[in-house]
This record gives structure tokens, C-alpha cells and sequence, in this order.
């Protein structure tokens, strides 16, 4: 359990240092309703959330994600909590489902973890194009992933 909480805690730091948190619903870079450290689901216009609603829903959301990863990558059960913890970070940010079809994860199963790390960096486009907060966090995400290695 030890090891999941680290994780969890990683990728909360990670996330937190590039989502940025807004009580007010708002539309994200391609349209969609967003509120608190990210979050998408069952988001509408005009909903405000307090910093406490924001901080639980980020933890229980990151939560799923962490144990969503797992299940679509089971390779990384025996991986270090930081690696864990930048795949998370990415599947939070580009989805479960992305993630699990992704070279990241498609690496990660064969063992080429240097493929998977420059993996990440190929997730830097919204709306088809490039966006510089993206590749920004797609190399702290490898860093993270990487940081475990001798």
C-alpha cells in the first residue's frame, strides 16, 4: 500500500503544479466545461466550487485514475511509485482510455522504458495543435518517469 500512496501523492503534486485551480466553471483550451484542478465530469456553466470540494474531488478523481492505469498497464505494479505516478499525471490530462492505447503504456508492457519515457512527449497537442503548457508538463511527467533510473 505504500507504494500506491506514494504514487498517489506524486501525482497529486504533479498535477497540481500544472492544472492550476478555478472555483468557477470555465472552458478549457478545446471547449469543454471545467471546474476546480481539472476537472471535467459533470461539469456545466455556471457551477462554483469551493477550494475544500476542489482539493477531495482532485484526491478521489486521481484516486480512480491511479487504480485506472494499473488495470489498462499492469506492468506498472512492479514499477517504481514514480513512474507510476507520471503515467497517472498523463492519463489524467489525456484520459484512461488514451492512455491505455498509448505508446506509453505499449512500451511499458514489452519493458522499453526508454520508449515509453519519450513517449510522453508526443502528448503535447490540444485541438491538433501544440501547446506549450503541454510539452511543458509532458517533460516533467518524463522526469519524474525517468527519476528512478540508476
Amino acid at each position: 500500500m505504500r507504494r500506491a500512496d506514494d504514487a498517489l501523492e506524486q501525482a497529486l503534486s504533479l498535477i497540481r503544479a500544472f492544472e492550476g485551480c478555478r472555483l468557477r466553471a470555465y472552458r478549457d483550451l478545446v471547449g469543454v466545461w471545467t471546474i476546480g484542478w481539472g476537472e471535467t465530469l459533470g461539469v456545466a456553466e455556471g457551477m462554483v466550487w469551493t477550494q475544500a470540494q476542489a482539493d477531495a474531488m482532485l484526491r478521489r478523481r486521481v484516486g480512480q485514475y491511479l487504480l485506472g492505469v494499473l488495470k489498462r498497464c499492469p506492468a506498472l505494479h512492479l514499477e517504481p511509485p514514480a513512474r507510476l505516478a507520471a503515467c497517472v499525471s498523463l492519463a489524467y490530462n489525456i484520459g484512461l482510455g488514451a492512455f491505455g492505447a498509448s505508446s506509453v503504456c505499449r512500451k511499458l508492457m514489452r519493458q522499453d522504458l526508454a520508449g515509453a519515457a519519450d513517449s510522453f512527449l508526443l502528448w503535447n497537442k490540444a485541438g491538433g495543435r501544440v501547446v506549450a503548457g503541454l510539452s511543458r508538463r509532458r517533460r516533467a511527467e518524463r522526469r519524474l518517469f525517468v527519476s528512478t533510473e540508476a
